[in-house]
């Protein structure tokens, strides 16, 4: 009996999307498999998915990457969640926090004590019971266990990172691990003409490569679904954003543990802070600004001198109606778009890593198998929808825009969930969705809706008790983030990056 060759896995892309699949694979895929990339280093990337959610340390900690090794390389920052600013209206702000807000009761969750607490006038806003956010906007960090009292939660944390630092980290993690990469553009890609499969690349060297299943990671291009035929859902009539700017700024010497987002007159601005410079971006509607004025207005609400002229992106958000045709997979932007405002791009790409390893097709591919991974596939992308969807819809500003997105007509299943907490402060998370009942319940108050009513467990309590409750929580929190260094301090002790021309080539 003669032994099987090697599965032969090809990655069309590089990028994010490329190297975190390449890493993967080589990691957890033994000599039973062959992992190959196809990269052109004249093809830039997107590159702004600078900033991450705490899943992210998953992925690094399941290929055995040292935290403070993958900070120092990426010229990262952490990450306690995000800050939105003007979204309800101007001067308003609230923050998406990492980790637990307050603490449920028995069956009860928090958001009903907090809800009751408001409507009798002594509940704070969702801040004063997050220890994240209320150390994330006095700039401090810490990992660990508590320092003050065992019955206060660590903090659960992301990171901002450069995204070609990490690329390029992880290209040497896979390399190491025996993935192959190719440098070449791809002119054609050749099909079998029987079954449709894709059979292989055709390099402009006029190299073939041949591979039993092909990962596209071409972004945007999504050059194999797109040879596959394969189609698009558009959703743009529930996220309008059609365009970006991208810009880096200078280094600000006091940089924030958390992601900024500010809502402007059609979109939003983000910054991100890393060790070596700043992140900021211009995410709008073409239809309500044009380019040059959405440019000129994100220069003017820099922190520090832009470093670079702005880079302009063009996007249409949605979703491949298949991410996984024959026998190509998509991963990344090549499976659909959903704009940066939750940071979950890197995390749609881990996803989609976690999912094929669990599927793992060999040489013959059930079609059962490309629909469970594609019905996952589309619920995981329609619930992520229906959080950013969420932002726009709740809020009380007065230009077009906003209005525009305040009276659009929306899916059935956000509809609910808003009627849910309105009625009652109900949050029920659905399956294996990516957002929590306390993401749901932060953006919701943050976006100005106090429930009209809470559980009957929580409208039992005494009202001296429940005040006396909501404040000793704010106390221990408070008291707790106020033992913590700042976050520049932190790095400085932990995990400080070398200047860039301290880098050897």
């Amino acid at each position: 009996m003669t032994e099987a060759s090697p599965l032969s896995i090809v990655i069309v892309g590089g990028g994010t999307a490329g190297w975190m699949t390449a890493a993967a694979f080589g990691h957890f895929l033994g000599p039973g498999f062959t992992v190959r990339l196809i990269e052109s280093e004249q093809i830039g990337t997107i590159g702004v998915g600078e900033a991450t959610i705490p899943q992210i340390r998953m992925f690094n900690d399941a290929l055995g990457i040292d935290e403070n090794q993958f900070i120092r390389e990426t010229q990262a920052t952490f990450k306690l969640g995000i800050e939105f600013v003007g979204w309800l209206r101007p001067g308003s702000h609230y923050m998406h926090a990492f980790g637990d807000v307050g603490r449920p009761i028995g069956l009860c969750g928090f958001q009903h004590y907090w809800s009751r607490a408001r409507r009798l006038g002594f509940g704070g806003p969702t801040h004063d019971y997050c220890l994240n956010d209320i150390a994330g906007k006095q700039n401090r960090m810490h990992r660990g266990a508590p320092l003050t009292a065992r019955n206060v939660p660590e903090m659960p944390h992301a990171f901002h990172f450069d995204a070609g630092f990490y690329a390029a980290f992880l290209r040497r993690f896979a390399e190491a691990r025996g993935v192959v990469r190719t440098e070449g553009r791809i002119d054609e890609v050749l099909r079998d003409g029987e079954q449709g499969n894709v059979t292989g690349v055709r390099l402009q060297s006029g190299e073939v490569v041949t591979g039993d299943l092909f990962i596209d990671c071409s972004g945007m291009r999504a050059l194999l679904m797109s040879a596959l035929g394969v189609g698009y859902e558009d959703w743009t009539h529930w996220l309008p954003c059609d365009r970006a700017l991208a810009v880096p700024s200078g280094r600000v010497e006091d940089f924030t543990p958390y992601t900024r987002s500010t809502a402007h007159d059609a979109g939003w601005q983000w910054r991100i802070p890393l060790q070596h410079r700043t992140g900021n971006g211009r995410v709008y509607c073409s239809s309500f600004v044009s380019d040059d004025d959405a440019a000129a207005s994100l220069l003017a609400h820099l922190d520090a001198p832009a470093l670079d002229d702005p880079r302009p992106i063009r996007f249409t958000t949605g979703r491949r109606r298949e991410a996984w045709s024959h026998n190509v997979i998509a991963v990344g932007l090549s499976s659909g778009f959903l704009e940066p405002l939750e940071s979950t791009s890197i995390h749609l790409i881990q996803s989609a890593i976690s999912r094929i390893l669990k599927f793992m097709p060999g040489r013959v591919q059930a079609q059962a198998d490309r629909d469970e991974y594609n019905r996952q596939f589309t619920f995981e992308m329609e619930r992520i929808r229906d959080f950013i969807v969420l932002h726009y819809h709740l809020n009380a500003r007065d230009e077009p825009f906003w209005r525009a997105c305040r009276e659009m007509a929306l899916p059935d299943s956000l509809t609910h969930r808003i009627e849910l907490f309105r009625a009652n402060g109900h949050i029920f998370r659905d399956a294996d969705e990516l957002f929590s009942e306390v993401a749901w319940f932060q953006v919701m108050a943050g976006q100005g809706i106090v429930p009209a009513g809470s559980h009957a467990l929580a409208e039992a309590i005494p009202e001296t008790d429940l005040k006396d409750y909501m404040a000793a929580l704010n106390q221990l929190y408070s008291r707790e983030a106020g033992r913590y260094p700042s976050h520049a301090d932190y790095i400085a002790r932990h995990c400080a990056a070398r200047p860039l021309d301290a880098v050897p080539a």
